[in-house]
């Protein structure tokens, strides 16, 4: 008031007064403060170009001319998100971080996202020890500047329902909440006095390299070697031992080169969106021809469904398929097979199909020999560190060897129940949720979530990258490796290092390429798994081949992060009941 008028200049239009707009609801995700738009349609253009949904648009001419969806509804996008980063003057903003923080009053850390086999590149921004908004970082070899919707949200489920304190089973059946000496030493009891036949460990899909080195060697340590991976991937004589056989040999930036793509038993928009996001800009700007053997679903591009039966598979591995001939005349063509189509029981035949037709297309097209056909997109973070260390993929062996101990890290999709366990196993379940692991265990022992620790993570095409720990783990809990290297002291069978240069030194000794951080190591082992293949005599069955995530709903909650995060569950609810609107409508 000191310094000038209380009214307002704008004396243009004195009879319309301001142009105000009607904030738009697009969703839980993006907060829309509409009157600040300019117009750029940066939001349109992103939403229609990269990611493939023709919700947003320009209504109204002139000065009436607004910028939102046709009729109010939900932004049905994986990558939705993004447009935050786009928008240039706050008209679209990220809605759960709404007023939570100033941007200098916060803290950033580097680090990678966990959440699918991307390793997408971020920026954790925290304050006073919680996570406040997560954020992409460039990187054009694996997310360029987009990551998902799964990825920017779903940070408020690492502060619900984790795992603060050890607990044990009293005599009731209960957990209780215990010291760490307790349960370490009821942990060092336990596999203290059982054959080592009878000790098993299961992984899930947030474990870092770390701890599933330090687990692995505790385990070897005492005798046993049931050390499983909850994901399956078949071995049956071509399967793990061949690092080409389980990557992405073509690399993610490395489809951007390819003119044919052939899917299959894969839904790349929903196991990793920001990959999806790469194959529809190759689609647009490239020219890339893509065809699909699976269920038919929206890929936000077009490609040629060939069906969904293991009969075509078979057809393309023989050559009298009509699409042979698609194939052969391609220059670089790429073969993608998703790791769910794997999980079949019997996976290891349709594997080894997808190495024939993959060899087929390499040879009979005059590729560049250093061309890589093969490529397996895999759903999970851990997954390729684990097959790079050793682990067995697939609980088939724990089941068989019904162990008296069974020790759980992070093993949260529910792949092992009770009823697959003997009446008196005792459970250990290591991890950060209290999900379904946790549920059926015996003892817990806290462990650190991603944003809470130095791990290491591969993604789908073996470039080893590192989280950064941005806050500390609440209550008790610790990070997982020394936890398991406590146990081993207690045991008596100490593990040989205290510092994490000493454990990734360990790891370099297994796996060099685990501690090469940024960098993908190849694998070059194409005609060995070939011939292999070729020698086994497995039978695919004749059936279809499906995946589990068909819709957007099933995108937002699939590892005990999202599960936990209500921003997730709204996300789940608001696109149900969109997809019911539009129905009744319909």
């Amino acid at each position: 008031m000191a310094f000038g008028s209380d009214r307002s200049r704008f004396t243009d239009n004195e009879f319309l007064g301001k142009r105000a707009v009607e904030d738009k609801n697009i969703g839980p995700l993006v907060k829309t403060v509409m009157t600040r738009c300019i117009h750029c349609t940066r939001c349109v253009r992103f939403s229609s170009e990269v990611a493939g949904v023709e919700d947003l648009g320009t209504t109204g001419r002139g000065n009436q001319m607004q910028i939102g969806t046709y009729v109010e509804k939900m932004l049905m996008s994986e990558l939705s998100g993004n447009v935050i980063d786009l928008c240039p003057v706050g008209a679209l903003t990220s809605k759960p971080y709404a007023f939570m923080a100033r941007p200098w009053e916060t803290r950033k850390t580097e680090s990678i996202d966990v959440l699918d086999s991307v390793g997408s590149n971020i920026v954790v921004t925290h304050r006073t020890g919680e996570v406040l908004r997560i954020m992409p970082r460039m990187n054009e070899d694996v997310n360029e500047e987009w990551i998902s919707d799964k990825t920017r949200f779903a940070y408020d489920g690492l502060k619900r329902q984790r795992l603060t304190t050890p607990m044990l089973q009293d005599g009731s059946g209960n957990l209780a909440p215990v010291s760490w000496e307790d349960a370490i030493v009821a942990v060092a009891k336990a596999l203290d006095s059982t054959p080592s036949d009878q000790v098993a460990a299961v992984a899930g899909g947030l474990a870092d390299g770390e701890s599933l080195m330090a687990l692995k060697d505790l385990l070897n340590r005492l005798g046993s070697e049931t050390l499983c991976t909850e994901e399956i991937f078949p071995d049956d004589g071509t399967g793990t031992d061949l690092r080409s056989n389980y990557l992405m040999n073509t690399g993610i930036a490395g489809v951007e080169d390819a003119d044919l793509a052939l899917l299959i038993g894969t839904n790349p928009r929903f196991e990793a969106p920001v990959f999806n996001a790469r194959l529809r800009k190759c689609w647009i700007h490239n020219e890339l021809n893509l065809a699909m053997v699976g269920p038919k679903v929206d890929l936000t591009y077009d490609y040629e469904h060939l069906g969904d039966s293991t009969d075509i598979l078979k057809k393309l591995a023989d050559g009298s398929h009509p699409f042979c001939k698609t194939l052969n005349s391609a220059k670089n063509p790429v073969v993608i097979v998703g790791s769910e189509a794997l999980q079949r029981e019997d996976g290891g035949a349709l594997i080894n199909l997808v190495q024939q037709i993959a060899d087929n297309a390499k040879t009979k097209s005059g590729a560049d020999p250093e061309w890589r056909v093969l490529n397996v997109l895999h759903r999970v973070a851990s997954q390729v560190a684990a097959l790079d260390l050793g682990w067995k993929a697939g609980v088939s062996d724990v089941r068989a060897a019904k162990p008296k101990v069974l020790w759980l890290l992070g093993a949260d999709a529910g792949t092992i129940t009770r009823e697959d366990l003997p009446a008196d196993c005792f459970v250990i379940y290591q991890g950060h949720h209290g999900d379904a692991g946790a549920a059926i265990a015996d003892c817990i022992l806290p462990g650190a979530a991603y944003t809470e620790k130095q791990g290491t993570y591969v993604n789908m095409e073996g470039r080893a990258q590192q989280t950064f720990a941005a806050l500390t783990p609440p209550g008790e809990a610790r990070e997982d490796w020394k936890i398991i290297r406590v146990v081993s002291e207690v045991i008596g069978e100490k593990l040989p290092y205290d510092k994490i240069f000493e454990l990734r030194a360990r790891m370099a000794e297994v796996s060099p390429s685990l501690v090469r951080y940024g960098t993908t190591e190849t694998a070059n082992f194409f005609a060995q798994s070939v011939a292999m293949a070729k020698s086994l005599k497995s039978q695919i069955s004749a059936n279809k081949i499906d995946v589990s995530k068909k819709v957007l709903e099933d995108f937002y909650q699939t590892d005990s992060i999202s599960r936990a995060s209500p921003t997730m569950a709204k996300c789940v609810t608001a696109v149900k009941a969109q997809r019911e609107s539009k129905y009744a409508k319909s």
